[in-house]
This record gives C-alpha cells, sequence and structure tokens, in this order.
C-alpha cells in the first residue's frame, strides 16, 4: 500500500514548527544573540515551516517599525548556526537540531493591500448597491 501524498503539513510538521518559533522567540528575546542590529530590533516572528524530514526550518520573520527588513533578515541568517546551537536546549527531544532560515513574512503587506482594496470608493460603492437592493 502505498502512503497518499499531500502538500498539507503533518501535525508532527505543525507542532515541532510551533515549538521552535517559541524557542527562537526566547532565545531573541532574551538577547542570546549579540549583534546590535538585532538587539534594537522588535522581530516579530510569524510562523515557522519544517520540512517533512524536520531537518529545515524556515522562519517567517517582521522586524517592526523597520523599512528595510533585508539588513535584519541578513542578521539573523548570520547568526543562524548560533541560533541552531541555542535550540538544543529547548528541542531536546529532537533527534537532528533543525537548520534554521529566515525570511521576510510578506503576509502583513498582503493583509494591508486587501484592506486598501475593500476600503477603495468603487469597492465601497458597489457594497452600498448591494445593501440597498437587499432592502
Amino acid at each position: 500500500m502505498s502512503k497518499a501524498t499531500s502538500s498539507a503539513p503533518s501535525q508532527r510538521m505543525l507542532r515541532v514548527g510551533e515549538q521552535v518559533r517559541a524557542a527562537v522567540t526566547q532565545i531573541l528575546q532574551r538577547g542570546e544573540v549579540r549583534d546590535d542590529l538585532i538587539e534594537k530590533t522588535v522581530i516579530s516572528i510569524s510562523e515557522v515551516r519544517m520540512s517533512p524530514d524536520l531537518k529545515i526550518a524556515t522562519a517567517y520573520v517582521t522586524p517592526l517599525g523597520m523599512k528595510d527588513h533585508d539588513v535584519v533578515i541578513a542578521a539573523l541568517n548570520r547568526h543562524a548556526k548560533f541560533i541552531r546551537g541555542r535550540l538544543a536546549g529547548h528541542l531536546r527531544q529532537m533527534k537532528y537540531m533543525p537548520e534554521v532560515r529566515f525570511r521576510d513574512d510578506t503576509s502583513f503587506d498582503n493583509y494591508k493591500k486587501i484592506d486598501e482594496l475593500l476600503r477603495s470608493p468603487e469597492v465601497a460603492r458597489d457594497l452600498a448597491t448591494d445593501d440597498s437592493q437587499e432592502d
């Protein structure tokens, strides 16, 4: 019998991803990474996606209050090996410590664009027309 492959992450991938997200958040909040840029920047980690073999963790981050996210993402990726080493204390149950990769989270930009579209005069006009027809 062959296993059906699915593009959706497994429960294990989701659980481990959340554990990695929480651990990386703690490492950054405690200031364990000695980098002036990382220490003075508030960094939001929205999601960590794990590879199917749980050896690669891709963390989607947003540096809050900064225009140029690429500088912070590059700094985090420079310290990825150090962060991986610090994860060992948080993820003792793991057979292998995952390699951590940091990527810019663009979902907030997408939400902003959708919000702007919904607030546009054209959409507001269409919504007002639909509401008046229902009465």
